[in-house]
């Protein structure tokens, strides 16, 4: 039984992970910032960190004193990292951290990909925008050369209910959460934008792959199946019975969900390929359309009718 640290654990992602990790008889133990969150590790068998990311020493400690460490936390918090890398430097251990294929969104604000679709074997398009998580990236994978087993995984747009404490992901439940508060169905533009999707299962199953597996220094995209926004828009209409979908101008839709969100996480192509993970590791993700699971699975709020 391996001791691993984790950070994000009541996430959702990271939350889902502990639970896996958990079930396949590791001792946990994930950082958390509440009493809340303690409590709800500690109910699933867990033992709570209490702290945050900027507790650098805390950070550097607990992965000196783990098996590995799973860093789902945050894409884009650099200290952190270095002080996850620097309590693994020379160990050999396993450090898996958690990136995001908007590092590869364009600009297109809605429009049609006109790009190309990203593997890990494809030289990256980063928008200056991102760069800053890109190098994150670059430096969790130069660890390698610093003694530890570093891996970087880059979901796609992930869908699925969480199993930790946090059930939503970021990009359907805020479309389906705007529904609701507007009485329609609104997309970036004409919602021709395309981003590949991976369900959250088969997500948390290839991080126990990568984590047993993965050689230091290995970048891994996760994805199975994309879908336009434009069709996820009229499968969440569909589903919450709501009359079609609306498309919004990509200045307003920044003007009131901030150009992060509108322009990268709602508006933009992102179109990767998992061609690694399932070469290396035999990854076999099971789940391949987004929009079924919209349809048919995803839980509807009480007044989807009304």
């Amino acid at each position: 039984m391996a001791t691993l640290f984790l950070t994000g654990a009541t996430g959702y992602i990271g939350g889902s992970v502990a639970l896996r990790l958990a079930e396949a008889g590791h001792r946990v133990r994930g950082l958390v910032r509440s009493a809340e969150a303690a409590a709800f590790l500690e109910s699933r068998g867990m033992e709570p960190v209490l702290g945050s990311l900027d507790d650098t020493a805390l950070l550097s400690g607990e992965a000196r004193r783990s098996d590995g460490v799973v860093h789902t936390a945050s894409a884009d918090h650099a200290p952190s990292v270095h002080a996850l890398i620097a309590g693994l430097a020379g160990s050999s251990k396993p450090l898996i951290h958690t990136s995001g294929a908007s590092v590869v969104g364009d600009d297109a604000r809605g429009q049609a990909p006109s790009g190309p679709v990203f593997d890990e074997d494809t030289p990256l398009a980063v928008d200056p925008r991102k760069q800053a998580r890109r190098d994150i990236d670059l430096c969790v994978l130069a660890a390698a050369t610093q003694g530890v087993r570093s891996a970087v995984i880059c979901p796609s747009l992930v869908y699925g209910v969480g199993h930790g404490l946090k059930r939503d992901s970021v990009q359907i439940p805020f479309l389906v959460a705007n529904a609701r508060a507007q009485g329609r169905v609104e997309v970036v533009g004409q919602g021709l934008n395309v981003w590949s999707n991976v369900h959250l299962d088969d997500l948390v199953a290839l991080y126990l792959l990568v984590l047993d597996q993965a050689p230091p220094g290995a970048f891994y995209f996760a994805e199975n199946g994309e879908a336009s926004f434009g069709d996820l828009g009229a499968a969440i209409a569909t589903r919450l019975g709501r009359p079609g979908v609306v498309s919004l101008d990509p200045v307003v839709a920044a003007e009131r969900w901030g150009v992060p969100r509108a322009y990268f996480s709602l508006g933009s192509n992102s179109r990767v390929r998992a061609v690694r993970a399932r070469r290396e590791l035999g990854w076999a993700p099971r789940h391949r359309s987004v929009t079924d699971w919209v349809l048919g699975e995803m839980p509807a709020p009480e007044d989807a009718c009304s």
